[in-house]
């Protein structure tokens, strides 16, 4: 029985059983990545718990990608990090409460398609920058020094962090350093030995627990996480209607549309990337666009940070087993569980040991396979677009970045200009559907050929009629790679035929 008939026929403890350890697993993931995107957002630590607590019971009850986990993520750290130490924490809570109510407007507009035409190499640029951003400033964490307030400024310091280490003379400087090296070390070491009935443990969390342990036994005095006795101080409600002040602040709204943007964007990719994964219930995506923004709308409420749909943690869920929407939720019951009780635990966590989780982390975001990928099958356009993101995002900020990458990706509209419009037009034949597209193949009419897509039963197999196709951008391109793909994975013998020009980019076209 499908996940999906699970939910339709026996509710959502259907799987009881395996989402109940899936969700162990989520938890043990989620706790050392809470915190340490918190701290590379410039917050306390228990910020980052509380929107994983939301983004777990809350969204995930309400979640249009039922398997997906919603939480801080390393994508929106770097802004977040840029506006509190520009405008205050305080100023945060406002904002992100505008942010939600944007994604829960876009949601009931049905927007959510438009996210999905973003250029994957804007995506991919902008993550990539992101990544590089994190591990660079989290690298001072890593000597138990703050980062500094732009990507140019902490890499101009990294030689005078290295430098200035004195192994004759070992001081908290060593010691940190040593015990985010401890992290590292075990984080990829387990993942290349951990033997398979050991799977699903999480490196960061042997990692942190490790340096932990090290860290309370030998007593070192190096800087440690810091974490309120109660957790119901981390929930900062509203005290008065100055609370509302910095809307009135032009600067402040945009802030709140790019952080809608941002986070719209990254959970609807990690989305598609879930529903590639399984074979369950698929993402609905202006369900889940909305879902995201009641818990950026809680989450501003309490002055949390940001939340999206996080990819590790979702990876995470669907490989343990997760079936049904109550893993998700239950994650999200254990870290409000863990906080209430055992505050004191977190303290004793070195906050090197989570600078080391963040290298790691942010050092994945910079996956360079991907412009390899897009040269190879694209061209240099759209691995220019990566380069150009990412660059500007390092060098700049992360907004300059993206509007940038997004206003190069209509650079490969130009030679269509006079007759941009696709045509999708479904037939049946005697043989099964036959989907017949005609024109230019571009992002400008994507939401409604993924639209289409998505429709096409799951029982037959679909001819996909390109031959009429005149371009196609490296944006469908992509977008009809994946659904080949996930249909050629699940057996169909569907048909792709047309130009080789137009084939070339595409997988396992006959």
């Amino acid at each position: 029985m499908s996940s999906a008939a699970a939910e339709t026929r026996s509710g959502p403890f259907a799987f009881f059983a395996r989402d109940f350890t899936a969700s162990i697993v989520v938890f043990l993931v989620a706790m050392p990545l809470c915190m340490g995107i918190a701290i590379a957002s410039g917050v306390p630590p228990e910020k980052g718990l509380v929107t994983g607590i939301i983004g777990g019971i809350i969204v995930g009850l309400f979640a249009g990608s039922p398997l997906q986990v919603s939480g801080p993520a390393a994508g929106l750290a770097v802004i977040v990090f840029e506006f509190v130490r520009e405008n205050g924490l305080e100023a945060l809570g406002p904002v992100l409460l505008l942010a939600g109510v944007i994604q829960l407007v876009a949601g009931a507009l049905k927007m959510g398609g438009l996210f999905r035409a973003i250029s994957p190499a804007v995506v991919h640029g902008m993550l990539a920058g992101i990544g590089a951003l994190i591990v660079i400033g989290q690298f001072h964490i890593l000597f138990d020094a703050k980062p500094m307030s732009s990507g140019l400024e902490n890499i101009a310091m990294m030689p005078a962090r290295v430098l200035g280490l004195d192994l004759s003379s070992v001081s908290a400087t060593e010691l940190a350093l040593g015990l985010g090296l401890l992290t590292i070390v075990i984080m990829l070491g387990w993942e290349k030995l951990r033997p398979k009935s050991m799977a699903l443990v999480p490196g960061a969390l042997l990692g942190v627990v490790a340096a932990t342990a090290v860290a309370w036994m030998l007593g070192l005095g190096v800087a440690r996480i810091e974490v309120p006795a109660s957790i119901g101080s981390a929930f900062a409600l509203p005290t008065s209607a100055d609370w509302f002040a910095p809307l009135a602040n032009p600067s402040l709204i945009i802030a709140a549309v790019a952080i809608a943007f941002i986070a719209s964007a990254e959970t609807l990719l990690s989305a598609a990337a879930v529903d590639r994964m399984h074979d369950g219930v698929r993402t609905e995506y202006n369900k889940e666009l909305r879902a995201q923004g009641i818990g950026n709308f809680l989450c501003g409420m309490v002055g949390a940070l940001p939340m999206t749909g996080v990819i590790v943690r979702s990876s995470a869920n669907v490989q343990a087993g997760a079936k049904t929407r109550l893993s998700t939720i239950l994650h999200g019951t254990w870290i409000l569980g863990f906080v209430a009780l055992l505050p004191w635990l977190l303290r004793e966590v070195p906050m090197a040991a989570l600078g080391g989780v963040l290298v790691v982390t942010g050092w994945r975001l910079v996956s360079l396979k991907h412009v390899q990928h897009l040269l190879k099958a694209h061209g240099y356009l759209p691995a220019a677009i990566w380069a150009v993101t990412f660059i500007l995002v390092v060098t700049t900020d992360l907004l300059t970045g993206v509007l940038v990458g997004l206003g190069l990706s209509l650079v490969e509209l130009l030679p269509h200009g006079r007759d941009l419009g696709l045509k999708v037009q479904e037939h049946e034949d005697e043989a099964g559907p036959r989907l017949e597209l005609h024109g230019a193949a571009t992002f400008l009419g994507l939401t409604r050929l993924n639209a289409v897509l998505e429709r096409q039963p799951a029982d037959r197999p679909v001819h996909l009629d390109l031959d009429r196709v005149r371009a196609m951008d490296h944006t469908t391109a992509e977008t009809l790679s994946e659904w080949i793909s996930r249909r050629r994975q699940r057996g169909h013998q569907d048909r792709v035929t047309g130009p080789a020009s137009i084939l070339k980019p595409l997988p396992l076209a006959t």
